[in-house]
């Protein structure tokens, strides 16, 4: 069987969380205290009253109620603080560096902190409003009343990845810009409000998921509440794969130089649609939707259940080299050498979309590239001529999988080091303070398998056996590609029960998720089928936990599946 088969240990996994929906705490977890609210009674004169190390105050101005909207709805009035710590000039590259920062303090405050864990390679100072979780979100942190900060993980993004020839640029990137601005947000909550927060969470997606999962590792004391979405958590080993993933695409294009055309959108549909004919099903409704993802594995075969080309490639077939080369891409890149690279990625419903395409074919070629070659490896590749699409199709992968987990005297952290969250499935400081973790991941991923996620959450509940679902919980969602899209149901609100969790011992269950059909109010999701219900909706379920229908009533609504 190919991938993750749901094991003794998924089983027992799923005992633990039958009962979702009860307080799910174990007697033996502390339980973390709700917030209160507070009053903003300083903004504009925030850098005087402000003696910060290191830490420069650029701006501090009343933001009027409405001025920010979210899904079209006016934001309460609020501060906006813009500002960087640590300065410095490079010793290394003679570049400027420092991590910006912005942070929005609502006037009528709940009393709580958010990081905003922003994506890619950061260099931007993003709008701190704080992902709630899911594609086009109706709400954010901001808008339910968090302090939030935002930051740019300590380089500019004019740089590039060009930042990576400084060794600190690449350690604030890691996790060292988390490590220096969570405490400065916390004084200058402080000074704004008349106290420190009274509880502080942290939560992205992709790179920002990555950000929060080392943050539960790295920064446990800090952080009460953390968010993870469609984590990278193990970011240049994806990486690598995808640049070996595009070097299959490439051999098998019938257009040189043009890696799309080893495998069209006519054959990612044929392949999608074969994989709904064997795993729609399995979840009791034929409604476009593999919820059984763990049983669609071993259900769906590529070589059996799609027809070999026996003559030209019209996107009814896939030829013997194609299946061989995109079977053994699902199955785990590997080096020439044989070396496992990264993870098996599941067969889904989500492939014929641009956003699997775009990381497949362009970001394999633009992205990536640069991210190994200058921000993880050690040496860094020259800066001077690098050409990235001619590193990807052709650098040797043994070495770029050496190169991330070396070290020298100018680099004396390894990638593999300053990205990963340390001790993955330890999260024992988090646990033993009362925090709380949900994670997040689509199956339709085509950068971050979900399988590598479940790979973790398994880790996890064999290190901390019958507590982990007292404290971590993760939930697949079903056709979802990178954070957003693909033919799913991913509008979704995770950070209000993540706080009802933390402060008042509500163990989530099912969260309700809708498809952003024809009218959303976050934006209409391109890839949800035309004979969806716009406003379809699912429950996002526990794993190993599975939505399936009860039998009858309208399979557009959650109300008619229950978690199993």
């Amino acid at each position: 069987m190919r991938g993750f088969p749901l094991t003794l240990l998924a089983a027992a996994a799923a005992a633990l969380v039958a009962g979702c929906g009860s307080d799910g705490g174990s007697a033996s977890l502390p339980r973390l205290s709700a917030a209160t609210p507070g009053t903003l009674n300083a903004c504009t004169d925030l850098a005087s009253r402000l003696n910060l190390a290191n830490t420069v105050i650029r701006t501090a101005e009343q933001v009027p109620a409405g001025s920010l909207t979210v899904a079209g709805q006016p934001v309460r009035a609020h501060c906006r603080v813009t500002g960087a710590m640590n300065q410095r000039t490079s010793a290394v590259d003679g570049n400027s560096y420092a991590i910006g920062f912005e942070m929005r303090l609502p006037q009528d405050w709940n009393g709580r902190f958010f990081y905003q864990a922003n994506g890619g390679l950061d260099g931007s100072v993003l709008t701190a409003v704080g992902p709630v979780g899911g594609g086009g979100p109706l709400n954010h942190a901001l808008a339910q009343g968090f302090a939030v900060i935002s930051s740019d993980a300590g380089h500019a993004a004019a740089l590039g990845p060009n930042f990576g020839i400084d060794p600190q640029a690449r350690l604030d990137y890691g996790y060292q810009a988390v490590g220096t601005l969570t405490p400065m947000a916390k004084q200058l909550i402080a000074a704004a409000y008349g106290r420190a927060p009274d509880r502080s969470y942290i939560g992205g997606c992709s790179n920002g998921g990555r950000h929060a999962m080392v943050a539960a590792s790295r920064y446990a004391d800090q952080y009460d509440g953390v968010l993870v979405g469609n984590p990278g958590y193990r970011l240049p080993l994806a990486a690598i794969a995808n640049m070996a993933g595009v070097r299959v695409y490439n051999a098998l294009a019938s257009t040189a130089n043009d890696p799309a055309t080893g495998f069209t959108l006519a054959e990612r549909a044929l392949v999608s649609n074969a994989v709904l004919a064997r795993c729609d099903a399995l979840d009791g409704a034929t409604d476009g939707l593999v919820q059984d993802i763990t049983a669609c594995q071993a259900a769906f075969n590529l070589s059996r259940d799609v027809p070999t080309c026996t003559g030209s490639r019209d996107g009814s077939c896939l030829t013997e080299a194609q299946k061989s080369g995109i079977a053994g891409l699902f199955t785990g890149a590997r080096t020439a050498s044989g070396r496992s690279i990264y993870r098996s990625f599941p067969y889904d419903a989500g492939l014929a979309t641009s956003g699997w395409a775009g990381w497949k074919y362009s970001n394999s070629l633009t992205r990536d590239p640069g991210a190994v070659g200058i921000v993880w490896q050690v040496p860094p590749e020259p800066v001077a001529g690098f050409n990235a699409t001619a590193f990807a199709l052709t650098a040797d992968l043994d070495g770029m999988l050496d190169k991330v987990a070396a070290t020298n005297a100018t680099y004396t952290e390894s990638a593999m080091s300053f990205m990963l969250p340390p001790n993955v499935d330890d999260l024992g400081t988090l646990k033993q303070r009362g925090a709380k973790m949900m994670v997040y991941h689509g199956t339709s991923d085509p950068i971050f398998s979900s399988d590598d996620t479940d790979a973790w959450y398994e880790a996890l509940t064999r290190r901390h056996g019958t507590q982990a679902a007292d404290f971590a919980r993760y939930y697949r969602v079903p056709g979802m590609n990178h954070c957003s899209g693909g033919p799913a149901t991913e509008q979704f609100d995770m950070l209000t029960p993540l706080v009802n969790w933390v402060e008042q011992g509500q163990a989530p269950g099912a969260v309700t998720a809708t498809a952003r059909g024809a009218g959303n109010a976050g934006g209409v999701n391109a890839d949800v089928p035309g004979g969806w219900s716009a406003q379809r909706s699912r429950p996002l379920c526990p794993y190993p936990q599975v939505a399936r229908y009860l039998g009858s009533g309208d399979v557009e609504s959650a109300a008619n599946f229950a978690c199993r």
